[in-house]
């Protein structure tokens, strides 16, 4: 009788024990190896929590890490914010700009019917091999940030998947040929965009916004070149945070990869907002300006208006003898 008493009480004191765990207080089990320690007051002091393991994969010692949660507030939530800011933003600026001038500018002078070649066939290919791929990577980019919200109840979560996966492979493929064109255009135009006097003096007369008043220019004005540093820059840090990205924890842990991924995305979402501005200004801004680029050459009158020195550096380098006249106007 007694031995059963005795089982008896083992059982129930064995089955109350975990019960008992669960409900004491936070804190009040002692470690057997060191004193009791608070689990928020660990998780605010330590910026995660490594265990020790045997395998050589070290990066599967990470039980628990708090700044992930940041990272992934900032990639849900955060992000979201910025970019709708930023490009919707610009956009409207964009849409004010274009209906306080009262439209496209036309050439001051009209068109003289004279063509002078401003970009050779591989500072276009060159362009054009950056601009493709910068388009391609911005809507595949767009697509894996805002597509859960945009996309997801219209496609279909099949469709979607599919659509987001292709959007990842286009991206990471389509980076090598923005990289190679951003290493073309700084080749071709680094000594066309190093500041001058002229810079200066385009500034002072607005830029040529204000009509009034003459705006010199080299080849690239200061606007212009302002753009080209600002793309250099930026195409730099997306290069690199990139790098990081597709080739996961190959050259950092994993608090670098959250750090890549943030700058990526940052920098991504300003570099899109400049190259919409730089865009409009190529197409719609100004009369002649997209010629520049989609032929190669530009009317007579509108290197007068737009970059009046380079055309006279070109002339008194020898590489022009001579303005082309204009052509006899025709009998009606």
């Amino acid at each position: 009788m007694r031995a059963l008493l005795a089982l008896w009480l083992g059982c129930s004191l064995a089955l109350a024990l975990p019960a008992l765990a669960q409900t004491a207080a936070p804190g009040s089990i002692v470690s057997p190896d060191r004193s009791a320690v608070n689990e928020r007051q660990l998780l605010e002091t330590s910026p995660r929590i490594e265990g020790r393991i045997d395998i050589p994969d070290q990066r599967a010692s990470v039980l628990m890490q708090p700044a992930g949660r940041r990272w992934q507030h900032f990639r849900t939530v955060q992000l979201q914010w910025l970019g709708g800011v930023v490009l919707l933003g610009m956009l409207a600026l964009l849409a004010l700009a274009h209906f306080v001038k009262g439209g496209r500018e036309p050439i001051a002078g009209g068109r003289s019917g004279s063509t002078l070649v401003r970009f050779t066939p591989l500072e276009r290919f060159s362009h054009w091999l950056t601009a493709v791929s910068f388009v391609l990577l911005a809507l595949t980019g767009l697509t894996l940030t805002f597509g859960r919200y945009l996309f997801l109840s219209a496609m279909g979560a099949e469709a979607f998947s599919a659509w987001a996966r292709w959007s990842k492979y286009v991206h990471n493929f389509v980076s090598f040929a923005f990289v190679l064109g951003l290493i073309l255009i700084f080749a071709l135009w680094l000594k066309d965009n190093l500041p001058r006097q002229v810079d200066l003096d385009w500034l002072k007369a607005g830029g040529g916004f204000v009509k009034s008043r003459h705006a010199p220019a080299g080849r690239f004005n200061a606007g212009e070149k302002g753009v080209f540093w600002l793309a250099m820059l930026g195409g730099l840090a997306v290069t690199i945070s990139g790098i990081y990205l597709l080739f996961p924890f190959y050259f950092t842990n994993i608090a670098g990869m959250q750090t890549a991924q943030v700058m990526h995305a940052i920098v991504a979402m300003l570099f899109i907002a400049l190259i919409l501005a730089h865009a409009y200004m190529g197409t719609l801004a100004q009369e002649g300006n997209f010629e520049s680029m989609g032929t190669g050459n530009v009317d007579v009158n509108w290197m007068k208006e737009h970059h009046d020195q380079w055309l006279a550096d070109e002339i008194a380098s020898g590489r022009l003898s001579e303005v082309p006249p204009a052509p006899p106007a025709r009998l009606r």
